[in-house]
């Protein structure tokens, strides 16, 4: 014959009801017969109790609940037959109302609704992004110049020959690299890649654009190819939604000027005094996307460019040489939209994506 299974959870419940039915036996009629009854069927209750558990692995996993009644129970019917032993009733009437109360608050937690805390989202990583990107735009106008100066020194070599002392255009081409701390082995794979045969000539042109929000892009490129060049840079512009211009269209709006860029270690009062007395014609503070200042840009005309280089370097300003040279500045800025700023912005990457395009200038605001 099979064994009957014993039903924990049925004996579990069945000894609550009790508790429960004695309570309120115990708050109506609060006599000694009474509490002495409860007190031998508290006892015996918790014993019972005790000896109430699962056997078998199997009883255990369907059933682990019933540890938990258990424990419940035998803590409610301890406290009972403490009251029926010093025959309190008011003890034993204040036990069956907070088990009542209990009861009741346990079936009513289980209607209401679940309430949830809205909490507004969190911007993680920002500031690391902002940096990552500021970096890379750091690197690509580093990359920018070293293939730039690369060259303008396969220009110098082509024009005068490897011979420092008797050619003056590689001298300062030369200088030139060496402010911008330039590596000797770019230097040197440049003057032996002018010397091939095979290697043309680099020849400077301008292109203009127009960008979104009536916008206007020039182009500086020093190539050896113009075919290749003009395609190049006609692909980027019209993928980015802009357009060619023609020539002196864009121009106009531009002053060619000499810059040199001060890093922002140094104090605005030392640097208008130092590019004061240097001849500088103004000094304009440059600030990044999000109002921080990156430095001062102080500017004068072609001919005092070298003078004011001197003058600046001499009084051991932190110059920074990727962002100093011949730039185009904007007469005036022209304000867009974000639509049209980030179209923009796309069409700057794009353009300096291009080998050829060694600089490029825009008078769009806040960009570049």
């Amino acid at each position: 014959m099979k064994k009957k299974k014993k039903n924990h959870k049925k004996k579990s419940c069945l000894w609550t009801s009790f508790a429960i039915f004695w309570c309120h036996i115990g708050l109506e009629f609060r006599s000694a017969a009474t509490l002495q009854e409860l007190y031998g069927l508290c006892k015996f209750g918790g014993r019972g109790l005790c000896l109430v558990r699962p056997q078998s692995k199997r009883s255990r996993q369907s059933q682990r609940h019933t540890p938990i009644v258990m424990v419940l129970c035998f803590s409610v019917f301890q406290h009972l037959a403490q009251a029926a032993a010093h025959q309190s009733p008011s003890c034993m009437a204040g036990w069956g109302r907070n088990l009542i109360k209990v009861h009741t608050m346990q079936r009513t937690r289980t209607t209401q609704a679940r309430r949830f805390k809205v909490v507004p989202p969190v911007c993680m990583g920002r500031r690391s992004s902002k940096i990552a990107t500021r970096k890379t735009s750091q690197d690509a106008r580093k990359a920018k110049l070293y293939g730039k100066i690369g060259k303008l020194i396969v220009q110098a070599v082509k024009a005068g020959g490897t011979d420092v002392l008797g050619n003056p255009r590689l001298k300062e081409v030369l200088k030139q690299a060496q402010q911008a701390s330039i590596p000797k082995d770019i230097i040197e794979r440049n003057i032996k890649r002018a010397s091939d045969k095979s290697q043309a000539d680099f020849q400077e042109v301008t292109y203009e654009a127009y960008g979104a929000w009536g916008t206007g892009f020039i182009l500086e490129c020093l190539t050896d190819n113009l075919n290749r060049s003009a395609s190049e840079v006609r692909a980027a512009v019209m993928k980015a939604g802009g357009k060619m211009a023609d020539p002196g269209s864009v121009l106009f709006n531009f002053q060619r000027q000499g810059q040199v860029f001060v890093s922002s270690e140094a104090s605005e009062d030392q640097v208008f005094e130092m590019a004061t007395d240097a001849g500088a014609d103004d000094i304009v503070p440059a600030k990044d996307e999000d109002d921080h200042l990156e430095g001062y840009k102080v500017l004068t005309d072609l001919t005092n460019y070298a003078e004011l280089y001197r003058g600046l370097q001499a009084a051991a300003l932190p110059l920074v040489e990727d962002r100093s040279g011949l730039v185009y500045n904007p007469l005036s800025f022209v304000e867009c939209d974000h639509q049209a700023y980030d179209q923009n912005e796309q069409m700057l990457e794009r353009l300096l994506a291009v080998d050829d395009v060694d600089d490029v200038h825009t008078n769009c605001a806040g960009l570049r």
